[in-house]
Formats: structure tokens, C-alpha cells, sequence
């Protein structure tokens, strides 16, 4: 419930407080006087976005304040919550508009974006302008009224997520169905390349081992012939064989020698070994430098294969292996991709299934609860004088969507035997007046904590239908917080509290301010209502028959 408002130096506002109350709440005056001004700067406060102009004349910023009662278990404190900020019984809210433009905005004296302001407002505060009545005239709208009051929440959240799950199966078919079809389209290609690196077989570090062999066996090629010659000088009728002889020579003149080719004999028989040993170490040699030259061909082909293969699919030869599993499995995946599409396509199926289940819930709510809002609307438009009219709710179908399938507009038949058809073709202005109270007659039932606030919804009636409509807005109040802004007197009467909207000329610049009305003050401004400028005795005693006995002179 809206408490209070404090407003400073915005438009033609100097400084003004309010306290509202509970119950119905009316705000009267003349054309301009600022009674919209009052709106613009609550809107403001509650981040709605408005005109930008909203800083008076002359002043550095404009500031308002607004204060709200909050029970237990309103919505407000749960966006509270969200938004982590303070909460309470009491809701204060904040927001200064500079002179630049910039605005700052605070919650319980804790700053906030006007995000949050805005989802504050949706549990705070319910505004119905002058021109609401063309949001009937937009049937895109007249589904939101049929769910808002057929409480239809849950099951418009099951069919979103249905929505959302068939979307998504529809999208992973789709994708899968169009892979396969670019697989299929070089299924040729991938064929003949798994064939071709099946057949050479390429292994990951072969390029290398081959490479190395090869330097080897080229290495080999070329010194292999002077080493098979040094072994030829070093054995038999090389130096293994001169060195024997010589030794045998010795061995013969020894004896005669007295001693002294000992020595000489000892170290030849060690060169012998020596000479035995070196001999076998080049033999080894030669035979690790044998090789087929065929071998060595048979190696280069195999490597340059290698590189070849890698330079085509411009991959490392290391790579190969790896590279061949890939369109082995883009293989394996065509070859399998008609029964993964069969499952897809099945799931798409499943989908579609529990969107149906969801939407036909959804649909058959709204039906049942059509012929209800029907049965609501009449009683209410009949102490709206209007209780020959004929108000109808139509469901048709249309395509499905994350809102359902249905598409609800609503007809009217103003007059008994008239054809029935769109509000806007039928209904008068006023008459659409009537119909969007009614609407909001039956759609607040159950609502707790929220302030609604009309904005001459009762323009373009008068007489008994004013007074009907006045007393539609007084029972709306009961046991909550309606403010109303006015032109009718027979609304204006029926308020539990009564202001007044005027302007002045102070010092050549205009004001606005806003008083609130005693009882006598309320009379002369229901008798100002009735009879212009000039408020007669007749006027007065017309007001004081408006606002019952306890104004009675």
C-alpha cells in the first residue's frame, strides 16, 4: 500500500508531501493543473519510463520519494531478496533526476538500478491511464487477461519448457540430418582415402626410423669400400702375414741371439693378437655396412610414400594414423548416422508429444475458464449499466508457440439481437471504459499488497453510469488501495479521501499543489465539479446529495 509521496522540484512542483490511505483514494481539479504531473512522478520513482524532461525549471534536480507498506509474504521481498537489499515493513523508495539527465535511484537508502526499481513496481503498484482501454482494443493482449485470470502460470511455464525442448530436439535433428548429408556428399572421397592410408599403414615415428635408416645405409654405401680395403691390408698377405714371417724369422735365429730378440718377440706375438682383434672389429663393421641395395629402395619409396601422403592431406606424417582413424569415423558415422537419425527423429517425436500434452493442458484451462471470465464480466457490467451487453470470450487456434497454441480475443454485443464482434468496432469509448473496469474488477479478486491507480477511466460517462462506476471503484477498494484521478463528481464523491489539484502563478512562475479537502472542502469542490467557475447554493446542495448525509448541512 502506497503511504506516502514526496516530490521536489519536478515540472510545476515546488515541494509537495502526500499521504495517502487506505481504501479509495481521489485526486480532482482542472484541466492542467497538474494532476498528471502527481502520476509522472510516481512512475518516476518506480523507474517506469516516462518523459525526460521532468526537472523544473530553474532547479539543479528533481527528487521523489515514495513510501509503501509491505506485509508479510507481499511479492516486494522476494525482488528484495533477489537483489539483495534491505527489506521490512516498510518500503522507501528514492530516485533524483539531474538537470543532465542522470539519474540516481535508492531502496531502503541502499543504491539500485532501475531494473530493479521496475520489478519492485510490477508488485507495488497497478496504473490504468486514460488510455488503457486501447490495450483491449490489441488482441495480443486479451490472451494475458484470459490467463492472468484463469491462474494459469504453471502451466504456461510447462508448456515454455516443452517449447524449448522441442525446439532443441528439432535443432539437433536438423544439425544431424545436415552432417550426414555433407558426409554423404565426399563419402566417395573419405572412401578412397581410408583405402589408400589402410594400404600404406603408416605408423606414428616411422617417418623418422625410415629417414634415419636410410642416411645409414647411404652413409654406409660410401665408405663401406675403403673399409673392406683396410681389411684386405690387414689379413692374410697383408699384415697378419708379414707379421708372422717376421716373427718366424726370429724364432729361427733366436738361440744365437743370447736374449736378445726376446723382447722383439714378445711384442710382436702381442701385435699379433692386437692385429687379431682389430681384424674382427673390421669385419663386424663390414658386415653392419652390408646391405641389399634393394633394401635401400625398397626404404626410400616407403618414405617419400609417407610424405607423400602427409603433404595431400596436409597433415604430419606422425599424423597419418591418427588423420585415418578421423575419416574412418566420419565413415562409421554415415554408415551409422541412419539409425542415430532415426533416434533423433524419434526424440523430436517424444518432444512433440509432451509439448501437445503441455499445450492441450494449457488450452483446455483456458476454455474452461472463458465461459467463468464471461460469467464474471456480466455480473460486473451490470452495475456498470451495462447489463444487456453481451461479453464473450473466443479461443481459436493458432500456430503453436512457447505461449500455446491458442489465440483468445474478446467479442461484445452492446445491445440485445445486435451481432457480436471486436471491442473496438462495437464498444463506444466510455463503453470501453466500463469493460476494462469490469476486466479489473474480476481480475484483482485475490490480489493482496497492490495499489491500483485509474487515470479518468471514467471519462465519456456521466449520471447513473458515473455513479456506477464510482461505486465499482469504491468496492475495488475495499480491503486495499485504489487512487483515482478524477473529472466526474459522482467518482469523486464516493472517495474516502478527497485532494485537490490547483495551480498558482507565485512570482512569475507556476505551481502546482495539492491539498488535501475537510469536509466542507469537499463540498465546494463536487459543487465546482457540477457547475463550473461559479458555485451556486443549487451546486452545493447537488454536492452535498452526492456525498450522503454525513454532508448534509
Amino acid at each position: 500500500m502506497l503511504r506516502g509521496l514526496d516530490i521536489s522540484d519536478m515540472l510545476i512542483i515546488d515541494r509537495l508531501e502526500l499521504a495517502f490511505q487506505p481504501g479509495l483514494n481521489v485526486l480532482t481539479g482542472e484541466t492542467g493543473a497538474g494532476k498528471s504531473i502527481l502520476l509522472d512522478s510516481l512512475g518516476f520513482v518506480l523507474g517506469w519510463r516516462g518523459r525526460a524532461d521532468l526537472v523544473r525549471q530553474g532547479a539543479s534536480q528533481g527528487e521523489v520519494t515514495a513510501w509503501f507498506d509491505l506485509p508479510e509474504g507481499h511479492a516486494a521481498h522476494a525482488v528484495l531478496e533477489e537483489a539483495g537489499l534491505p527489506g521490512g515493513s516498510e518500503l522507501i523508495l528514492r530516485r533524483i533526476n539531474g538537470s543532465d539527465g542522470r539519474k540516481t535511484a535508492w531502496v531502503n537508502d541502499r543504491r539500485c538500478s532501475g531494473e530493479v526499481l521496475r520489478a519492485l513496481s510490477e508488485t507495488l503498484v497497478e496504473l490504468h491511464g486514460q488510455h488503457d482501454d486501447r490495450g483491449l482494443l490489441d488482441p495480443k493482449g486479451h490472451r494475458a487477461i484470459l490467463d492472468e485470470f484463469a491462474g494459469t502460470v504453471a502451466l504456461r511455464a510447462k508448456v515454455r519448457q516443452a517449447w524449448s525442448a522441442l525446439a532443441a530436439a528439432r535443432k539437433a535433428a536438423k544439425q544431424a540430418a545436415a552432417d550426414r548429408e555433407a558426409i554423404a556428399a565426399e563419402e566417395e572421397y573419405l572412401r578412397h582415402a581410408v583405402a589408400e592410408l589402410d594400404k600404406l599403414d603408416p605408423q606414428a615415428g616411422e617417418e623418422e626410423q625410415l629417414d634415419a635408416r636410410r642416411r645409414l645405409m647411404q652413409s654406409a654405401e660410401k665408405i663401406r669400400s675403403d673399409v673392406v680395403n683396410a681389411y684386405e691390408m690387414m689379413g692374410q698377405g697383408g699384415a697378419e702375414t708379414q707379421l708372422g714371417d717376421a716373427l718366424r724369422w726370429l724364432d729361427g735365429v733366436a738361440h744365437k741371439a743370447d736374449g736378445a730378440l726376446e723382447a722383439p718377440m714378445a711384442a710382436l706375438s702381442r701385435a699379433m693378437v692386437e692385429l687379431d682383434d682389430a681384424t674382427e672389429g673390421v669385419v663386424a663393421a663390414i658386415d653392419t655396412m652390408s646391405f641389399n641395395p634393394i633394401e635401400l629402395e625398397e626404404a626410400e619409396e616407403r618414405l617419400f610414400a609417407i610424405r607423400g601422403m602427409a603433404r595431400k592431406h596436409e597433415v604430419q606424417a606422425d599424423e597419418l594414423a591418427g588423420f585415418a582413424d578421423t575419416l574412418r569415423g566420419k565413415l562409421d558415422a554415415l554408415d551409422a548416422g541412419e539409425a542415430a537419425q532415426a533416434g533423433l527423429e524419434k526424440a523430436v517425436r517424444d518432444a512433440q508429444a509432451a509439448y501437445d500434452a503441455a499445450a492441450d493442458a494449457l488450452t483446455d484451462a483456458r476454455q474452461k475458464n472463458a465461459g467463468k471470465l464471461d460469467k464474471a464480466v456480466a455480473a460486473e457490467l451490470a452495475p456498470l449499466k451495462m447489463e444487456r451487453a453481451v461479453f464473450a470470450t473466443q479461443i481459436t487456434t493458432e500456430t503453436p508457440g512457447p505461449e500455446g497454441r491458442d489465440a483468445v480475443s474478446f467479442t461484445v454485443a452492446t445491445n440485445p439481437g445486435a451481432p457480436a464482434g471486436p471491442l473496438g468496432k462495437i464498444a463506444s469509448g466510455g463503453e470501453l471504459s466500463r469493460f476494462l473496469l469490469a476486466l479489473k474488477v474480476c481480475l484483482a479478486k485475490g490480489q493482496t499488497g497492490l495499489t491500483m491507480i485509474f487515470d479518468e477511466i471514467d471519462r465519456g460517462v456521466g449520471g447513473a453510469t458515473a455513479d456506477a462506476v464510482g461505486r465499482r471503484l469504491a468496492a475495488l477498494s475495499q480491503g486495499g488501495q485504489v487512487l483515482v484521478v478524477t473529472h466526474s463528481p459522482q467518482v469523486a464523491a464516493l472517495g474516502a479521501h478527497h485532494w485537490r489539484v490547483s495551480k498558482a502563478v507565485s512570482k512569475g512562475m507556476t505551481l502546482s499543489t495539492v491539498t488535501p479537502l475537510s469536509a466542507p472542502e469537499r463540498v465546494d469542490e463536487v459543487a465546482r465539479m457540477l457547475a463550473g467557475d461559479t458555485i451556486t447554493d443549487a451546486a452545493r446542495a447537488a454536492a452535498r446529495e452526492l456525498l450522503g448525509e454525513e454532508f448534509a448541512s
